[in-house]
């Protein structure tokens, strides 16, 4: 069956609105449309009959929440986009949202804008989402960034007032290397400064907001970039098989020659179809067509149209920048969608390369991104892939992650191709795409591991059963990585020597960082005697670590001697055994000291469950595990 396509659009020049919550950006666009003369028909009257209803002048912030759930909390919810014209040029005004919680939408919603107009409130200058919004603007690499200094009514239109604000935007904007297109004071619900001057900052010599619009470079600016087709779909077309997608950069022409994809294949552009106005023959940057191919090649949904002489990158492992949305932390290994244009990949994170402290833009290494956390991580993708590196003022490399559940958990510009250590470039991690959050919500408790350390003959391993006994009869999911039966499995083939007993550790970490992130509480009874070990364990299992010192007196340990290898030992049988010919290290501040001489075996046992407990319970969840 024929599926009906739109004609090609006119070219239109995005915009988006940012700002802290409460700040105007709602009523700032109310306000420009009706300045402009956009407003359809009857519109505002419609305006001024709801803000009667409620007691209000003219509420121009009306026009935008038009979701009942906006207007009750008087918090903009989703990313609205506006058609928007200036003479005879075209723009869609992005209204993004100010409150965190809907951060992610803002993400979508600036992707593709050509310029942005940062709305701060005069009277109470850049706020926390200020400075988040305007992170986002550098990491999207919006270029043209202008400051609206709202709501200067309340400071009485002052200059000495209104340019004290600005140097204090303009240094908070420095910091984030955004060098402000230009200032414009303004209040939009008195109109000053935006479609017309104001008579009541004759001290101003700047455009109007309109004014400054109008100078943001077009979409079309683009169309000298090589070509850059994202395949939006495939449709049968009467006799015609029909190839839809935006150029998002460069220009095509009937009869260039263009590569399709990963695959290769080389095809030309036979027509670019119109309906109902005269026939094209080109189309450039910006416009949405509708092409056909001769051969008669069909591409997949996400396939590139580009030329052979300018072909984008092609890799498996990607460097990312990341501003991460989950209020979760982001660990190694987790997995998602990650979508570019109209593509879909599997990535897994293979790296955390580094973490961006907001308070002062400095980049230190971490073993987790926290939630709207800034980072530098590196992705490896299922199967090779296509893309451009990040280009401020293209749509080149703008990827967001995305979640099992189709959210948007992070934008992700894309930098470049990873570089690969020695047998990485074979490798690529595949993993769950259940968060630790859905699992942790579906057994009623969250994972961790529970690493017991003490002297041989301490109880580590009698503890853990007798606690993992305790914990499954509440309902939680528990096991047991206990030191001799790693050794006659996993670990049968090493020895006791150090490097034998670190890598011992390692492979118990790594088994018990898989266990804990499918949601599982795993106790581990390991001498582990060392501090260098145990922090390598530490590292590698990451968020949900927690060290507990078995600490019993080595003559307790020895007058137990369950196995006889203390007599062994001191009889020169067993060689670096720990407390007689090797050391044993202490913590020196264990999440929890067990001290078993003074306390029968099912007392300490019940004390390390009731920790365990508490340390896994979900906060305010009725979960089935209860400590």
């Amino acid at each position: 069956m024929s599926k009906t396509i739109p004609a090609p659009q006119e070219a239109a020049t995005p915009i988006v609105i940012v700002g802290h919550v409460d700040h105007g950006k709602s009523t700032l666009i109310g306000r420009l449309l009706y300045d402009t003369d956009s407003l359809p028909e009857g519109r505002v009257a419609q305006i001024i009959e709801s803000s009667k209803k409620r007691g209000l002048t003219v509420e121009w912030s009306f026009l935008l929440d038009s979701l009942q759930i906006e207007r009750d909390q008087g918090v903009t919810v989703d990313s609205t986009r506006i058609p928007f014209r200036l003479g005879d040029r075209q723009f869609v005004i992005v209204d993004a949202p100010g409150h965190r919680q809907f951060l992610r939408n803002m993400i979508t919603g600036a992707a593709d804008a050509e310029a942005a107009v940062l709305v701060i409130d005069a009277n109470e200058g850049a706020q926390e989402q200020t400075r988040r919004h305007a992170m986002l603007l550098r990491l999207i690499g919006i270029r043209h960034v202008i400051v609206l200094m709202n709501k200067v009514d309340i400071l009485d239109y002052d200059q000495h007032k209104i340019e004290t604000a600005e140097r204090e935007v303009t240094e908070l904007l420095r910091q984030l290397e955004i060098e402000p297109t230009l200032f414009v004071p303004a209040s939009a619900r008195e109109g000053d400064n935006i479609a017309s001057r104001s008579d009541r900052m004759a001290w101003y010599k700047g455009p109007t907001l309109t004014e400054a619009l109008a100078r943001v470079p077009a979409p079309s600016s683009r169309a000298d970039l090589p070509l850059r087709l994202p395949v939006q779909d495939v449709y049968r077309f009467d006799t015609k098989r029909v190839v839809v997608g935006r150029i998002e950069r460069g220009r095509i022409r009937v009869g260039d020659e263009v590569v399709v994809g990963t695959h290769g294949a080389r095809a030309r552009i036979a027509t670019i179809e119109s309906w109902h106005t005269a026939p094209q023959v080109a189309a450039i940057a910006g416009q949405s067509v509708a092409v056909t191919l001769e051969p008669d090649v069909i591409p997949d949904r996400g396939d590139f149209l580009f030329p052979a002489s300018d072909a984008p990158l092609r890799a498996a492992r990607i460097r990312t920048r990341l501003f991460w949305l989950r209020q979760e932390p982001l660990r190694v290994g987790e997995s998602f969608k990650l979508r570019l244009a109209t593509a879909e990949h599997q990535v897994t994170v293979a790296a955390i390369d580094s973490v961006v402290r907001l308070e002062d833009l400095t980049e230190h290494p971490a073993t987790e991104v926290p939630p709207e956390g800034f980072a530098e991580i590196t992705l490896a993708v299922s199967e090779t892939m296509l893309f451009d590196p990040f280009l401020p003022g293209t749509a080149d490399g703008r990827g967001v992650l995305v979640d099992r559940n189709q959210q948007i958990v992070g934008g992700a510009p894309l930098v470049g191709v990873a570089e690969s250590v020695a047998g990485r470039n074979a490798i690529h991690p595949t993993g769950s795409t259940v968060s630790l959050w859905d699992r942790a919500q579906a057994r009623g408790h969250r994972g961790g591991v529970f690493w017991m350390t003490g002297l041989p003959g301490a109880g580590k391993s009698t503890l853990a059963r007798a606690a993992e006994n305790r914990l499954f009869a509440r309902g939680v999911d528990v096991s047991v990585l206990d030191g001799d039966t790693l050794r006659a499995g996993l670990c049968s083939d090493l020895g006791f020597s150090d490097a034998d007993r670190r890598e011992n550790v390692r492979r118990a970490a790594a088994v018990a960082r898989i266990l804990a992130e499918s949601g599982q509480v795993v106790i581990v009874a390991l001498i582990s005697p060392t501090i260098a070990d145990r922090e390598l364990a530490r590292q590698i299992v990451g968020d949900g670590f927690h060290e507990i010192f078995i600490d019993t007196l080595q003559a307790t340990c020895e007058q137990r001697d369950p196995k006889g290898l203390y007599a062994a030992a001191r009889a020169g049988k067993i060689a670096g055994f720990t407390g007689i010919d090797a050391p044993y290290e202490a913590p020196t501040a264990p999440a929890l000291r067990l001290e078993t001489a003074q306390r029968g075996s099912d007392e300490t046992a019940a004390q390390l469950a009731s920790f365990i407990g508490d340390a896994i319970r979900i906060d305010g969840a009725a979960g089935r595990a209860r400590s």
